[in-house]
């Protein structure tokens, strides 16, 4: 087992902790680390805050019950503020007045929208972005963006504009070059396969029988969902817009739009390929759920591509139904082989993704399930 430094908790081969030279800054600054990030051996948000004498770290999704980001949030004078480039957020260079508090959210892109997802208080705070002067040197970690940067060298560029010496953060950047130098280095010298983790195949039982067996009683579905923009102050739980069903066994089919209960997102309409207006003028939800219980009946087996559509249908107020999730049929079928989404999983398993059987992307979808179902029923 290797010998780990207990302050980095990086390999004592690749310890940083002497190239740390603690930084004095009049902005205090909060990390929130999503725990998968924790886990990452070339994560940076630990060194920012090792490098940073006036921070502090707290590992976590939900913070709710976290008295101290409670309070944080809670802040209305501007004197906190959160970084996290989006709609809406003002770059560094601009601010009139600097926060003495800065909230962090370290990791990927996805991790963060959960995070603040789960901590809607976080969006009520100002935001501050960022504009790179120059790309990033995180060359042992693929970036989204050319533009996105490590979180050791986001906060380091922040503070630099709020504060005005840059010159002050250069030790902590160089010692995160010389983390991902070492780290490059030791992979260049080793000897050998790398250390990645063999994953467990278990037993894959057979999948078509099962569809085989509820072919007469199954429904296939798609829904699409009237949701906040990410930025938006204003939250709610996704809405059911668009839907559209096909039963296999006869080749009914069902397209309903709903009326929004929400104010309709600028970019639904063309995200769903529907005009505004007439997502607008859709039908009722309880004229909706009442169309859905006509067309499926009170046996349907409804299958699907993972669980969105069948939430959708539970918040609309339909009853729960025995389901089938083609997803996992057809992460079977491919033998582990991820399927991506739902037109991929059809193209890998048949060749084509279907002909749209309702308009827009959700007649698409739908038809893409459909495919993917005839791929499950030919599949050995």
């Amino acid at each position: 087992m290797r010998a780990t430094c207990a302050r980095c908790r990086r390999p004592r081969a690749t310890c940083y902790c002497q190239d740390l030279h603690p930084v004095p800054t009049r902005t205090h600054v909060v990390f929130l680390q999503h725990p998968r990030e924790r886990r990452v051996a070339i994560g940076t948000a630990r060194l920012a805050h090792l490098a940073l004498a006036n921070s502090e770290l707290h590992v976590g999704v939900d913070f709710q019950s976290s008295d101290r980001v409670r309070a944080l949030a809670a802040e209305r004078s501007g004197d906190v503020a959160l970084l996290f480039p989006s709609e809406g957020a003002t770059d560094a260079p601009r601010l009139s007045r600097p926060p003495s508090t800065l909230v962090v959210i370290d990791g990927t892109w996805p991790q963060a929208k959960k995070l603040l997802k789960l901590n809607p208080a976080l969006l009520q705070l100002p935001r501050v972005g960022l504009r790179p002067r120059r790309p990033s040197n995180y060359r042992i970690r693929r970036e989204p963006a050319e533009h996105c940067l490590s979180t050791v060298e986001a906060v380091a560029e922040v503070l630099s504009h709020l504060e005005g010496d840059e010159a002050r953060f250069t030790p902590m950047l160089r010692a995160f070059d010389r983390m991902v130098d070492r780290q490059i280095e030791g992979r260049a010298a080793r000897v050998g396969p790398g250390r990645k983790k063999r994953r467990r195949v278990r037993a894959r039982r057979q999948w078509a029988p099962e569809v085989s067996r509820h072919l007469d009683a199954l429904v296939l579905v798609h829904g699409e969902a009237n949701a906040p923009p990410f930025e938006s102050r204003e939250r709610f739980a996704p809405e059911l817009v668009h839907l559209a069903a096909l039963r296999p066994s006869t080749g009914a089919r069902l397209e309903l739009l709903v009326a929004p209960r929400n104010a309709l997102g600028e970019s639904i309409p063309r995200y769903l390929e529907i005009p505004a207006g007439e997502l607008r003028a859709g039908a009722s939800e309880a004229d909706a759920l009442r169309a859905w219980r006509d067309f499926a009946g009170e046996d349907a087996v409804v299958g699907a591509w993972g669980t969105f559509a069948l939430e959708l249908l539970r918040a609309l107020g339909d009853g729960p139904r025995t389901s089938i999730d083609l997803r996992q049929g057809a992460i079977r079928a491919l033998r582990g082989q991820k399927p991506g989404g739902v037109e991929r999983a059809a193209s890998l398993l048949t060749g084509r993704e279907g002909t749209a059987v309702a308009r827009g992307r959700c007649g698409r979808r739908l038809a893409s399930l459909e495919t993917v179902l005839e791929g499950l029923l030919r599949a050995p």
